[in-house]
């Protein structure tokens, strides 16, 4: 028996082949679409793809009528998620509004932070009382780690209390401008990797620092839009879009989004996501601001599959000018 993932879920099985699996799902190898760890396995193919301990699978079909707002979803690492909205669980006032926050934007996934328990007072609420990790993917992060040793076992702390092995890397360089240290983020990475984590990697906004941290093993690289809890929205929207088009692996912008609009130009520029906590949890009203950041990624993302109009150096009227009166 191995152990596998197979639509989000665990199951054990015997198979060895995945049009073995397929049929023991009680399911017609002709009738549905597999993706093996990432990559699609071609139908024909499905009888001579061979099953290993801890391989990913999503199994689909056509369905009749449709779901959701329309969005074509995006995966990480093999899991596919609706929301391309990540958001933070830092800075709300309790862990109420937090979890309001968080439905009201409709995120599936949130950034938590590892930190010891109050062995003082162990019967104190705690996070997972008010977000279930069953129903929201919990993204562990490294927040106020300054070194890869401390990084590394934070994460390795993390995985030991929760299984998680899909992680938010982030080593950063000093207190004042919260920017990573890229030195120890690319050796973090490639430690990681190793041992059998996926890191989603918070970095410069350098394409060439995000290539070479794709090499090292991240499964996802997330620039930042300007520093962390700044709000200044994205500051250099041409290096954003370089790394994005040299990419292999999703692109999120992280960090220094203030307000709705910054949310839609990152999903403008093509990336695949957008992460934040400040801009929401900081706002007067964090529940109404959650909806509209919710909204402005939807519509940031509509807005690249659109394709925007060309720029002019010159005016163009919308309506002929022949046949005025």
């Amino acid at each position: 028996m191995i152990a596998l993932t197979v639509n989000g879920e665990s199951r054990r099985t015997s198979a060895t082949t995945i049009a073995e699996l397929v049929r023991e799902l009680d399911l017609a190898p002709e009738k549905v679409a597999v993706e093996h760890n990432g990559t699609i396995a071609p139908r024909s193919e499905l009888d001579r793809h061979a099953l290993s301990e801890g391989d990913t699978l999503e199994i689909v079909h056509f369905v009749g009528g449709g779901e959701g707002n329309g969005d074509d979803g995006w995966s990480v690492a093999g899991r596919t998620f609706k929301s391309r909205l990540i958001v933070g669980t830092g800075k709300y006032k309790d862990f109420e509004q937090n979890a309001a926050a968080l439905e009201a934007s409709g995120a599936e996934i949130v950034t938590v932070a590892v930190r010891r328990v109050n062995v003082s007072d162990p019967k104190a609420p705690m996070l997972t009382d008010y977000i279930d990790p069953k129903k929201i993917t919990y993204l562990p992060n490294t927040a106020g780690c300054f070194s890869a040793v401390e990084a590394i076992r934070t994460l390795r702390l993390a995985r030991e209390a929760g299984g998680w092995d899909l992680v938010k890397l982030e080593v950063l360089g000093e207190a004042k401008t919260l920017y990573p240290n890229m030195r120890e983020t690319l050796t973090a990475t490639e430690r990681l990797a190793k041992e059998g984590f996926l890191p989603m990697v918070y970095c410069v906004d350098d394409p060439i620092a995000a290539k070479q941290l794709e090499d090292a093993g991240a499964v996802a690289v997330m620039p930042l839009g300007a520093p962390i809890g700044s709000g200044l929205g994205i500051q250099n929207r041409v290096t954003i879009r370089l790394i994005k088009e040299g990419a292999s692996v999703p692109v999120l912008v992280d960090a220094g989004v203030g307000t709705a609009s910054d949310a839609a130009v990152a999903m403008e520029l093509g990336c695949d996501g957008v992460l934040m906590n400040t801009a929401i949890a900081e706002a007067k009203d964090p529940i109404r601001m959650a909806r509209a950041m919710k909204l402005a990624v939807e519509a940031g993302r509509d807005a690249y599959l659109a394709g925007r109009m060309a720029t002019r150096k010159y005016a163009d009227p919308s309506s002929p000018l022949a046949g005025l009166i």
